[in-house]
């Protein structure tokens, strides 16, 4: 079978496979669609933090596929059910798990890095990693549902975003598209921020969302406070962008009383000068992953047509050339390249 595998640091290859053979308690899926996300297009440049992944690794954790075949053991689920993958699998058995935090378990594995992912045709799981996707979601728009899960994760559990809330997203990545998405369908009044590489693509995306956007290095970002909140700031700021810039400046522009959730990974040191955050108390809180839940939040704003997933989807990347996705990707070409891997 034909699988995308990242040989080196922005060095991947179309590799033919040996067909997965489930397990007793594992299921068979025929992968449909699968996406290209920030922490793909970390790994695929073999970044710090992602130096551990052993290679050469089939890449690939947000997906959505088809249960073609099952183990003797398996009795949730059946041949013909569409499903997705939690790709981060706990313990179950750490603090964290046992506490209701798996999402932060201390022995967590990531499927497409600790083990091959689904950068490919078939792939095995275990029933426990899966949700079932209802007929009225079509698989292509299914793949989104992880980074999704995310994005409800951010919004839903460690915001307190209300309808009427004024909001600023910092980033249109993927998970800031998302997290910009799920805040306007709660009612949110919501603007997010870019720079000027962002204009070709990713700001514009927002913008047919019907969702607002600012390139902030043409446009001075307190003018747009000052419109859109009177001069007081913004309710809550959420950080997508992975730099540490965007702490600062999330905690620049944030009402006082108001939050700041950080979601993406600074990949350095941050320098934030905590008094006016004390004095202002001013809640900054984080969000990583997601849980069984947000999934099925994610699942449930899919089915409700709140997500418009064929505007955030591109599908104009070929398998047989991954590169040109990932090089797009890491220059704001594209951002949500979602990889075709059955007809229909």
């Amino acid at each position: 079978m034909k699988a995308i595998v990242h040989t080196g640091p922005r060095a991947i290859e179309i590799r033919e496979r040996e067909k997965a053979v489930p397990d007793d308690d594992e299921v068979l899926v025929r992968v449909h669609s699968a996406g290209l996300c920030g922490s793909d297009a970390h790994a695929y440049k073999y970044e710090d933090g992602y130096e551990w992944i052993p290679i050469p690794r089939t890449m690939g954790h947000e997906y959505s596929g088809e249960v073609v075949e099952v183990g003797d053991d398996v009795t949730d689920f059946a041949v013909g059910d569409h499903v997705v993958e939690e790709p981060i699998h706990d313990c179950g058995s750490c603090f964290q798990c046992k506490n209701g935090q798996p999402n932060v378990c201390q022995n967590f594995e990531i499927t497409g890095m600790h083990n091959d992912g689904a950068y490919t045709e078939y792939t095995t799981v275990r029933p426990r990693d899966l949700h079932l996707i209802p007929e009225d979601v079509p698989l292509g728009h299914a793949s989104i549902t992880e980074p999704l899960s995310i994005a409800t994760r951010a919004v839903f559990d460690q915001s307190a975003v209300t309808p009427g809330d004024t909001v600023l997203v910092e980033g249109p990545g993927p998970i800031g598209v998302l997290v910009a998405a799920v805040a306007d369908s709660l009612g949110a009044d919501v603007v997010v921020s870019g720079l000027g590489k962002d204009t070709t693509y990713r700001l514009p995306l927002v913008e047919d969302l019907g969702i607002e956007t600012i390139d902030i290095e043409a446009t001075d970002l307190e003018a747009i406070v000052d419109e859109r909140t009177d001069g007081v700031g913004f309710d809550a700021v959420f950080d997508t962008t992975g730099h540490s810039s965007g702490v600062e400046m999330a905690i620049d522009h944030v009402r006082k009383g108001g939050q700041v959730v950080v979601v993406g990974l600074p990949g350095s040191p941050s320098e934030v000068f905590m008094t006016p955050v004390v004095r202002g108390e001013v809640d900054v809180n984080t969000s990583y992953g997601s849980t069984w839940r947000n999934f099925e939040q994610a699942i449930r704003l899919l089915s409700a047509g709140a997500i418009d997933a064929d505007a955030i989807i591109d599908r104009s990347f070929s398998v047989d050339e991954p590169t040109a996705a990932f090089e797009a990707f890491l220059e704001s070409e594209t951002c949500k390249p979602v990889f075709s891997f059955a007809d229909s």
